[in-house]
């Protein structure tokens, strides 16, 4: 075994789509992941290996938009209200590390196209990474948010099915009040506003079964603008659901 390759443990067993995240990045060279529609491997070696992940933790906001009328039926696992969801969703870390890498104050968002219901059919996605991210905050990112590292992420991505790409792009988050706005450079943007409830406080919901942010409350939104242009994919919506809330995520 080369000796300047990391500890490896036998690879568990798991989905298809899990083994095409899960490829060793010492492997990437020789066996590629074609990412997009029909994913596939080109070569699986028959020495298949998974490399220990670091310990990571996370901690921020996170804030979301979607088609859906507020509030978003998904998250009850219950049927879209146009029979199909495409939502974006942002990040933005706080405080984070993985290993020794600090990961605080850099953005990820997630773009999501699912045809149906969305814990029925799988789901279409790209991923974004913060264009400030050095290469080893990048492959760090990578690693937590395609699922690899385990943790929250490593379930969300369970529900996908086809990889439509991964970019470092400008991401911006910005977090005002009751307000929370996501742009990522030329592809998307969205801009949310917490409703109003009783008194004025803000209407939230908690314990829904389909949620990013486990462990605490959502406030429910609605979007001021809502627009997404790439892979194929193209929305544009407004006054549709939001949700944001603080998130934590560790493995």
């Amino acid at each position: 075994m080369n000796p300047r390759l990391p500890k490896v443990l036998p690879l568990p067993e798991t989905s298809l789509y899990q083994e095409l995240w899960l490829l060793p990045r010492h492997r990437k060279r020789k066996y590629q992941v074609i990412v997009g529609s029909g994913h596939t491997i080109k070569e699986q070696p028959s020495d298949w290996r998974w490399i220990m992940a670091e310990k990571w933790k996370l901690t921020g906001t996170y804030c979301e938009a979607c088609n859906c009328d507020a509030a978003c039926p998904c998250v009850f696992l219950s049927a879209p209200t146009d029979g199909e969801c495409t939502v974006l969703i942002g990040w933005h870390i706080d405080k984070g590390t993985y290993g020794s890498v600090d990961l605080g104050n850099l953005n990820v968002a997630f773009a999501v196209h699912s045809p149906g219901h969305m814990a029925k059919v799988k789901w279409r996605a790209a991923l974004y990474f913060d264009q400030k991210a050095s290469g080893k905050q990048n492959d760090a990112l990578t690693q937590i948010f395609t699922g690899q590292a385990g943790g929250h992420p490593g379930m969300l991505v369970t529900h996908v099915g086809d990889v439509l790409g991964i970019k470092q792009v400008p991401i911006e988050f910005t977090a005002d009040g009751k307000r929370r706005s996501l742009k990522i450079s030329d592809v998307a943007e969205a801009d949310i506003e917490a409703i109003e409830g009783q008194g004025g406080a803000d209407v939230t919901i908690d314990g829904h079964p389909l949620c990013i942010s486990p462990g605490y409350k959502a406030v429910v939104a609605k979007s001021r603008k809502l627009k997404y242009q790439d892979h194929g994919l193209r929305w544009e919506v407004s006054g549709k659901n939001g949700f944001f809330s603080p998130f934590a995520y560790q493995g």
